[in-house]
């Protein structure tokens, strides 16, 4: 197969947004490495890229660049592939028996579209109901956090916010919805500057168009400080 061919596939299925499940494509290898080895395999990978794309790395503006990207990809923008960063969850006994449901706004989105690794950047809008139990608020912020931080299509981020919550509070009535910027849309290929993708995943209760509809009402109001 021709490599312009190759290249045409590849590209056409990052612009359509595939995503090939509902859980991040990781191998069971994933963590046998520490995060030390990786930032060092990484550092040697990038540091080969740049080279092949004739970048000078005795420059000094250079010279450090591939160990700052490894580290970075490693300690920050992919560290949500690392189970042993995900968030401890604490809930806590609804006493004060509040019913209605429970909207967290404008959570900020970071993360990095997985067919051409630039970012995504938006908001996230999460809402659950009590059945019993109640969540840190913060807590929800670190679930959005630490999915966000992997090689992500904002699809699966969704499922996999509300996933977690429901696991977390032990109903089916959580709901996400995320408006976000993907700059392989924005500062590539059609490069729309304008255009954002707007996901949602509605369980339990939110799938009520009553309830889906209160909520969509709170995530347009504006914050009054």
């Amino acid at each position: 197969m021709k490599i312009d061919k190759i290249l045409n596939d590849i590209d056409e299925m990052g612009d359509n947004h595939i995503a090939s499940s509902t859980e991040n494509p990781v191998r069971e290898d994933a963590f046998e490495m520490s995060d030390l080895e990786k930032i060092a395999s990484i550092q040697k990978d990038f540091k080969s890229i740049l080279e092949t794309l004739g970048m000078d790395l005795t420059d000094d503006s250079l010279k450090g660049t591939p160990l700052r990207v490894a580290k970075m990809f490693v300690n920050e923008t992919f560290g949500g592939l690392n189970p042993d960063k995900k968030p401890k969850a604490s809930v806590f006994d609804n006493k004060y028996k509040y019913g209605e449901m429970l909207v967290e706004k404008n959570i900020t989105v970071y993360s990095t579209c997985e067919h051409h690794f630039l970012p995504i950047v938006g908001r996230a809008h999460v809402a659950y109901i009590s059945n019993g139990t109640v969540v840190g608020l913060s807590k929800m912020n670190r679930i959005v956090d630490y999915y966000a931080k992997r090689p992500q299509v904002q699809e699966r981020l969704t499922m996999q916010i509300v996933k977690e919550l429901q696991e977390v509070l032990g109903t089916e009535d959580v709901a996400c919805v995320i408006d976000a910027k993907h700059l392989c849309v924005n500062s590539r290929g059609i490069r729309d500057i304008e255009s954002s993708t707007v996901t949602s995943e509605f369980g339990g209760k939110f799938k009520e168009k009553s309830v889906k509809r209160e909520l969509l009402d709170y995530i347009k109001l504006e914050t009054q400080f």
